[in-house]
């Protein structure tokens, strides 16, 4: 009799990734759920150990192993130290990307195959696809169906994977996870991917799973509700500075222009209002005179405008002439950029109307290319 395939659940403690478990030991597979313990700084709220005893909980309730995963120099290297460095020479990083990058499905699916795993599986609302070349279809990889392909497809040198859109718009976090790669995809399982918000928390509550209730969380991956730019403070010096309009007129201040990032409308103090009132949007960032330039007009790449990647990552052969939708900020507006080369791309399809936000090319972002509701990978905006 074939033994159940191994599969490690990385757990948070939240609705996600607990119905996630759930999903899976439902469908047959041997479940491990892992929580992951990252570095936390010592000036926040300690969240983590509620966490892990939420994690615990739902264990218990699903009756499945528990282990708690160090990874806190993983963390803290590759995702704080990382983002801290960007934000000095600058640029503004993306955590959220590097924590998926690094520890997620980075130092955790290495841990997780070296353990004897067959896969790993998180809440996050998005789809992976095998797509095999000889029948020429494409079947999403969800808990209800992966026990099927693994004997049709999973092994056939014919297959490629893809990430696809959450069925959940809303929700969508693919955004976050260009850098996934085909050898990643062909491990990891999305359960929750082709489901609802709505949907997850009645099926938590059908699950008897006690953080049925609980509160999705905010802020920084893994360290809880502080935001990027109060972390940012305990180890970049504030420094007062100029707000100016796109006349050099003097308008407002802000705290130090390493903290804002283009396309941004809040945190710093506008003191000449207009009568109209209407929301400022940082345009420009000049380090040299700390200064913030701002327009009442969202900023976006111009017509023809060339963007600049590195650290691409694709999962299909993207060629030159090819137009496809891009994002360069979550949850922001798609927009169409025709490839040049795979670390080129050229904003098409017009600007955007007036007042309204367009693609915004900001250093060390994170440009993500959809070919329709595939997620064909990225890169980091030089």
């Amino acid at each position: 009799m074939e033994s159940k395939r191994k599969v490690f659940v990385g757990m948070s403690g939240g609705v996600d990734s607990s119905v996630s478990a759930a999903l899976l030991k439902q469908q047959g597979y041997d479940v491990t759920g892992v929580f992951i313990k990252v570095w936390q700084p010592d000036f926040i709220e300690c969240t983590w150990k509620q966490d892990r005893l939420d994690a615990m909980r739902v264990v218990s309730v699903l009756d499945i192993p528990f282990i708690t995963l160090d990874l806190e120099k993983e963390y803290k290297e590759g995702v704080i130290d990382y983002m801290i460095s960007e934000y000095r020479s600058g640029r503004t990083p993306n955590p959220d990307v590097m924590c998926n990058r690094e520890v997620k499905f980075g130092a955790f699916l290495k841990w997780a195959m070296a353990q004897g795993a067959d896969h790993i599986a998180t809440g996050h609302y998005s789809q992976a696809c095998v797509i095999p070349v000889k029948a020429g279809i494409q079947v999403n990889i969800v808990a209800s169906k992966f026990l099927e392909l693994d004997s049709r497809f999973h092994g056939n040198d014919n297959s490629s994977y893809s990430l696809k859109k959450s069925k959940d718009e809303n929700k969508d976090q693919t955004y976050f996870l260009w850098t996934l790669t085909q050898e990643q995809l062909s491990k990891i399982i999305f359960p929750i991917g082709e489901m609802e918000k709505s949907h997850v928390r009645e099926l938590a509550r059908e699950f008897n799973l006690p953080v049925s209730e609980k509160k999705d969380s905010q802020g920084l991956c893994f360290v809880g509700t502080i935001d990027v730019k109060t972390l940012l403070k305990n180890y970049i010096k504030e420094k007062r500075g100029d707000v100016k309009n796109e006349s050099g007129d003097v308008i407002g201040s802000h705290d130090g222009v390493t903290f804002f990032t283009i396309g941004e409308r809040h945190g710093f103090n506008i003191t000449k209002k207009t009568i109209e009132d209407k929301p400022y949007f940082v345009i420009a960032k000049n380090f040299e005179e700390n200064t913030l330039i701002v327009s009442n007009n969202p900023p976006h790449e111009k017509d023809g405008n060339i963007i600049s990647l590195e650290k691409i990552n694709w999962t299909k052969e993207i060629k030159k002439g090819e137009v496809y939708e891009a994002r360069a900020r979550y949850r922001a507006p798609l927009a169409k950029v025709e490839v040049i080369n795979e670390k080129e791309m050229k904003v098409v399809g017009g600007d955007p109307p007036a007042g309204e936000a367009g693609l915004t090319a900001t250093p060390g972002q994170s440009l993500v290319l959809y070919d329709g509701e595939l997620c064909i990978g990225g890169g980091i905006i030089r």
